[in-house]
């Protein structure tokens, strides 16, 4: 049932249909818990209210299923203008990035120029860019398009998706890169994908093991509480320095283990912002199904608790969510 429900979410993310009229509803189904903003300015104070409590946070424009230049070029210059936003205010934060978003599935060379751009004004501002790994159809062209860019900017890194069953010898490969070590969010073949959360989990911590033991900057990007404490143990046993790593989790989740292991270690909040909303969280609703109660309460209820008034409306636009995807699948 966890697999169907799982599967289910994750179609709804892939829908082009879906995601370009989520942008025109407004946050929708509880996103508003998951997305720390719909522009600049409203993520800016987000970030400033993490900081005060200590975290880092990364930011994400959120886009998907770029297919213009012109949207590619639109999705850089917000970028840059993050970049100079999170300078001009010497806010605690660095930038997280996909490379469909820049270009990558129009043109390579139109995508790694953009990439360029952002990270020469963002090395003039001593920031880091993360590369988010996306879909394995994505794999092989981003870590390319990584290390090209490895020859000439050293702020750059990308993410280890532990699920994927080359994913040791890659991050072998990428040794003295820094990383966020994550378990993955996508439907992936079973040739290409473990496919149980047990050896997930299991993968998940012997690579990060292993990148502690080793030099370069590591992120620890999970919500399970069990892994982090076999990892704090790992850590204190071995007494990795805490200069060396951090942990990572998505805004809106887990949020007092968050402010609990930021009194600890060093810490960063992943906080997506932007219209473009609903794939992204639809793949949190993957990871994490008994969220799917806020999409009920979304739509039935007002954020006091009270019975909308038209609460058929909305609960019927749920409803229509399934319905749509399954014509979509059948098509």
């Amino acid at each position: 049932m966890a697999n169907l429900t799982r599967d289910f979410f994750i179609g709804l993310s892939n829908s082009r249909f879906l995601n370009k009229s989520a942008q025109k509803w407004g946050f929708r189904f509880g996103a508003e818990k998951f997305v720390a903003g719909t522009d600049i300015d409203s993520v800016t104070r987000t970030i400033r209210e993490m900081n005060a409590r200590g975290i880092s946070c990364t930011v994400d424009n959120l886009g998907e299923f770029v297919s213009e230049k012109s949207e590619a070029a639109s999705a850089k210059q917000r970028i840059l203008q993050m970049l100079d936003r999170i300078h001009e205010e010497n806010m605690d934060c660095h930038i997280s990035v996909k490379l469909t978003q820049l270009g990558l599935d129009i043109d390579r060379t139109f995508c790694l120029q953009n990439m360029e751009d952002i990270l020469a004004r963002a090395a003039e501002y001593g920031i880091f860019i993360n590369i988010d790994m996306e879909d394995y159809t994505h794999f092989h062209a981003t870590i390319e398009v990584l290390k090209t860019l490895l020859e000439t900017y050293q702020n750059v890194g990308t993410v280890i998706q532990a699920y994927l069953r080359n994913a040791e010898a890659v991050m072998d490969e990428l040794k003295d890169v820094r990383l966020r070590i994550v378990k993955g969010a996508y439907k992936e073949s079973e040739t290409t994908a473990f496919q149980s959360k047990a050896e997930i989990d299991r993968n998940y911590v012997k690579l990060v093991k292993k990148r502690l033991l080793g030099e370069a900057y590591t992120s620890i990007a999970t919500h399970d509480h069990h892994i982090i404490r076999e990892l704090e143990a790992f850590i204190e046993e071995n007494q990795i320095p805490h200069s060396r790593f951090e942990f990572q989790m998505l805004y809106g989740f887990r949020q007092e283990m968050q402010y609990e292991l930021a009194k600890k270690y060093h810490f960063t909040t992943y906080m997506p912002f932007g219209n473009d909303w609903f794939g992204y969280y639809m793949r949190r609703l993957a990871e994490r199904p008994q969220n799917v109660n806020l999409i009920v309460k979304d739509a039935l209820y007002t954020k006091d608790n009270k019975l909308k008034k038209e609460p058929l409306l909305t609960a019927a636009l749920t409803a229509s969510l399934f319905m749509l995807w399954r014509r979509k699948r059948k098509k």
